[in-house]
């Protein structure tokens, strides 16, 4: 293998030029505000992390972490999501903290790609975790703060999609019973949202009219409130029943926030994360076809720590946001220009360390003459000369 040139770097990550980290810093610093407003607090963990906690207990797959070797011989893992950190330090650092624990993060994460596929192998996320509420309120709160986040980001024109894994399981036992494989199929298919193999697999499987008609109603599943009553009468699997009326007093508390116009029922989803179990959601920009944040209730995970406790969270995808929704940014502050000579370099320093202590953006530029001085003039907010006219 040819060694690499000096401009190049490994595939999958990228450089961030000045303009590009303004608008990543305005969208990390006001919704980690938005956040803190709402009472979460931030943390943050390590980059790397023991293969043999975090790396098992993370939901991505085995083959898309990035794994090595300590000079201990130990494998380590760079973090793959934030979720499973966080998971780890709520069963040690913070096992005897009062319930319920409100916490916030922006950070980057690491998931190893196929080079085809052009995907980012290192990306930032900004999300929350709300520890110790097993309630629809609690529910509602994350998916209240999820959307309080993406406003704060700038993200004007998105749906929130809501779900819940219960209901799908216990419509797929109840019309498959035992039937595992053929239950995950139709979940895979699901997942990618590639309704037309649902249908194909639905016609692989012998079954009858009715359990067919059944499984296919669930794809028109995708509505406001009303939906939560279609779903009551599609399944009597006691599950399912639950699940749905979870949903519909998640949904009564949406509306009491007043954010319910963000908000749609879509009993389809399922949530790409293994230790999901019960609510899940994806936001939705106007601009993307792929989801921009994605959370939902995960009471088990945290048992794998140590700390049987349950647990829901988001996360907003920063880079999808960072590179596909059109944000209204403030215009970049411009800087004063403070041009100096030898002989008034001190006082042009001090006027300089005057006006950043104002707040204000400054630039010197040594410049031996008007002459010279006029020659470097761009858009600055003000020119302050400390340089004679010879």
């Amino acid at each position: 293998m040819s060694k690499p040139k000096g401009f190049e770097k490994p595939t999958g990550v990228r450089d961030y030029l000045p303009h590009v980290v303004s608008k990543l810093r305005y969208i990390e610093e006001n919704v980690l505000q938005s956040m803190s407003q709402w009472g979460y607090r931030q943390i943050i963990t390590p980059t790397l992390e023991y293969y043999d906690t975090v790396g098992v207990a993370s939901s991505t797959s085995d083959r898309k972490l990035y794994k090595m070797l300590n000079n201990r011989g130990t494998t380590m893992v760079l973090r793959s999501d934030m979720t499973t950190p966080i998971a780890r330090v709520m069963g040690s650092l913070l096992k005897e903290e009062p319930r319920p624990i409100r916490l916030a993060y922006h950070a980057n994460v690491f998931r190893s790609i196929e080079e085809e596929a052009g995907r980012e192998a290192e990306f930032f996320q900004t999300g929350a975790e709300l520890v110790g509420v097993d309630s629809p309120e609690g529910d509602a709160e994350v998916i209240a703060l999820a959307i309080s986040s993406l406003q704060a980001a700038g993200v004007q024109n998105f749906k929130i999609s809501l779900g819940h894994v219960g209901f799908l399981s216990g419509l797929l036992e109840e019309a498959l019973p035992g039937q595992a494989h053929e239950q995950e199929a139709l979940k895979d298919r699901l997942l990618n949202r590639d309704f037309v193999g649902f249908r194909e697999q639905l016609s692989a499987f012998s079954l009858s009219a009715e359990q067919r008609a059944e499984l296919e109603g669930l794809l028109r599943l995708r509505g406001a409130q009303d939906i939560c009553r279609q779903a009551l009468e599609i399944s009597s699997n006691p599950q399912a029943q639950a699940s749905i009326r979870h949903l519909c007093q998640v949904w009564d508390v949406l509306e009491a926030y007043d954010i319910s116009e963000y908000v749609m029922i879509d009993l389809t989803m399922i949530g790409n994360f293994s230790y999901y179990t019960g609510m899940v959601f994806e936001g939705y920009a106007a601009e993307l076809g792929s989801p921009i944040c994605s959370g939902g209730r995960y009471d088990n995970l945290l048992a794998q720590f140590g700390r049987d406790v349950v647990a829901t969270g988001f996360a907003l995808k920063t880079n999808r946001i960072l590179d596909g929704v059109q944000l209204p940014l403030p215009e970049p502050e411009k800087p004063v220009l403070i041009l100096y000579e030898d002989s008034r370099r001190r006082d042009a320093f001090a006027h300089a360390a005057d006006l950043r202590k104002l707040g204000k953006m400054v630039v010197t530029e040594y410049a031996a003459d008007v002459e010279q001085a006029s020659a470097t003039l761009a858009d600055y907010q003000e020119i302050v000369h400390f340089v004679n006219d010879k």
